[in-house]
C-alpha cells in the first residue's frame, strides 16, 4: 500500500507545460501533481491557483513555447495584448453572438468538473473586493457571482474560451463592447460588465435564476426558444454546477450562524457563578485559638 501511494502521488514536473486533453483543447500550468484518479494543474508557480481534471482527460504533455502563464495579480490588471493572445486555457461557455454561435457546442471546465465534483479554485488577490464592489453595484449576492466566475473561468482572468469569450465571466467581444467593457482580462471590468449582463437576465426572466444562467451561457434566444434550459449538455451541467454550489455555500453559512446563535444563547442564559465559601483552614486561623 506504501508503494502504491508514492506511484499515485507524484512528484510535480518543474518547467511549464501544456496539458493536452482528450478533446484537444489544452491548459497551461506550471507544475502537476497526480493524486489518484485526478491530475492537479498548478496555474500558478506559487501553488496559489490550481484546478483537478480527471487524469483519463489527458492525453499528453508538451512544453511550452510561449510566454509563461502570468501569476493572479491584484486587480485591475495591466492591459497587455501580446499575452492575450497566447492564452489557450479553454475555461468558460462561448458566449453567443449570433443564432449559429448559441447552438454550437464547445467544452467547459464545467464538462468534467461536475462529474468529478473534486476541482477546487483559488481566487487571486484583490478578486474578493472586485466581486463585492460589482455585486453591490448590481444588487447581486457575491457568492452567486463567485460561482459565475468559477465556472466560467475557474478564477483565471486571462481564459479564453474556443469561441473567444475572455476573461472571469467570458464576455464575448460584442457582449464586451455593449456592456462598455473595453479591456475583458481587466477583473474589474469583466466582473462589473458580467455582473451588469447577469442582472439584466435576471429581471429578463423575473429573477429566475435557472433561466438567466442558462441564458449567460447558451444565449436568451435558446431559452425563449425552448422555453426554459436548453437541451445542451453543456448547459445544463452548467446550470446545475452553479446552483449547487451556490446553495453549498448558502447551508454553510446558515450552518455556522446557528452555530453562533446557540452559543450566544448559551452564554446568555447561563447562571451567573455564585460566590464560594472560604475554606475551613482560613476561618480557624482567623479564631482566637
Amino acid at each position: 500500500m506504501c508503494a502504491v501511494a508514492v506511484a499515485l502521488f507524484a512528484r510535480p514536473a518543474k518547467a511549464s507545460e501544456l496539458a493536452i486533453l482528450r478533446n484537444g483543447f489544452s491548459i497551461r500550468h506550471e507544475h502537476r501533481l497526480v493524486m489518484g484518479t485526478n491530475t492537479r494543474l498548478f496555474l500558478a508557480a506559487d501553488d496559489s491557483s490550481f484546478t483537478d481534471v480527471p487524469t483519463e482527460e489527458i492525453t499528453g504533455y508538451e512544453k511550452d513555447l510561449s510566454s509563461p502563464l502570468p501569476l493572479p495579480l491584484p486587480s485591475p490588471l495591466p492591459a497587455a495584448a501580446d499575452a492575450h493572445a497566447s492564452v489557450s486555457v479553454p475555461f468558460g461557455s462561448a458566449k453567443p453572438e449570433s443564432a449559429k454561435a448559441e447552438s454550437a457546442k464547445s467544452w467547459s471546465a464545467s464538462s468534467w468538473s461536475a462529474k468529478s465534483g473534486s476541482a477546487k479554485f483559488v481566487p487571486a488577490p484583490g478578486l474578493n473586493q472586485v466581486v463585492n464592489s460589482a455585486s453591490a453595484a448590481y444588487h447581486l449576492d457575491p457568492d452567486l457571482v463567485n460561482s459565475v466566475i468559477h465556472a466560467e473561468s475557474g478564477f483565471n482572468s486571462r481564459a479564453v474560451s474556443p469561441k473567444g469569450a475572455r476573461g472571469l465571466m467570458q464576455l464575448m467581444p460584442g457582449t464586451a463592447n455593449q456592456l462598455g467593457v473595453n479591456d475583458a482580462f481587466d477583473p474589474q471590468a469583466n466582473v462589473t460588465g458580467g455582473s451588469r449582463y447577469l442582472r439584466e437576465l435576471l429581471e429578463r426572466y423575473n429573477f429566475d435564476l435557472v433561466k438567466a444562467l442558462a441564458a449567460y451561457n447558451a444565449g436568451p434566444q435558446r431559452v425563449e426558444q425552448y422555453r426554459g434550459v436548453p437541451p445542451f449538455r453543456e448547459t445544463r451541467a452548467y446550470v446545475a454546477r452553479i446552483v449547487h454550489e451556490y446553495n453549498t455555500k448558502k447551508i454553510a453559512q446558515e450552518k455556522i450562524a446557528r452555530r453562533e446563535e446557540a452559543k450566544q444563547k448559551q452564554v446568555s442564559t447561563k447562571p451567573p457563578a455564585r460566590a464560594s465559601k472560604p475554606p475551613a483552614t482560613a476561618v480557624a486561623a482567623e479564631s482566637p485559638h
